[in-house]
């Protein structure tokens, strides 16, 4: 049964927080609030919390994951950045874009995409999520939260109770989300020379990022 954090939006309480790390430490799945929609998060290391992660949202290997990171020079951490690419980055964080890109052999290949070996990156503006990842200390898996068999994502924390309650570890509250997903963007072509290819238009507004 999940234990369920009421958050203050702009004063989030350090303790309860810590107590959502410590689930997070001991293999947990938690769903937190993010820019856009809700997500389901995990540790990127823990391959039976990964694995559980997928099974919640009934997504295979081939189902882009997106790695939550506290800051631009975290996110470099884990991809390939060429100058191009960075400044879509430095314009795209913090904010409601995952980015697609090449993964460096920091992210285990196991949640990396299979074939092409890229991985989704993000970094949120959320301040409750941001205090977690801090406690965390490294970016943490996630994925939209969206219902196996649904488009939408959830954004109100109540729902998320009714339809998870029983699978996740932690439900984190600090009221309700967009319910719109990120916009996504895959940069790889432009390590070849290539454009930007918008995967998916959603909450991040391509004109901000000159596209």
């Amino acid at each position: 049964m999940a234990q369920y954090f009421e958050i203050h939006p702009e004063n989030p309480q350090l303790r309860l927080l810590k107590q959502a790390a410590t689930l997070l430490l001991q293999g947990g799945v938690l769903a937190v609030p993010t820019d856009s929609s809700y997500a389901l998060v995990c540790q990127l290391d823990d391959k039976a919390a990964v694995d559980k992660l997928r099974r919640i949202r009934q997504v295979d290997e081939k189902h882009h994951l997106t790695l939550l990171c506290r800051d631009l020079s975290e996110l470099a951490n884990y991809a390939r950045v060429d100058n191009r690419q960075y400044r879509l980055l430095k314009l795209g964080t913090p904010g409601p874009y995952t980015f697609i890109l090449d993964a460096t052999k920091e992210v285990p290949r196991r949640v990396s995409h299979p074939q092409r070996k890229t991985i989704g990156l993000r970094v949120p503006t959320r301040k409750s999520l941001l205090l977690l990842l801090e406690l965390h200390g490294a970016p943490l898996l996630a994925t939209t939260l969206i219902p196996p068999g649904e488009s939408e994502p959830l954004g109100d924390p109540e729902d998320i109770r009714a339809h998870f309650e029983k699978q996740l570890e932690a439900i984190i509250d600090d009221g309700a989300c967009p319910s719109e997903p990120t916009t996504v963007l895959d940069l790889a072509p432009m390590a070849l020379g290539g454009d930007p290819v918008v995967v998916r238009a959603g909450r991040g507004s391509l004109q901000a990022l000159g596209l």
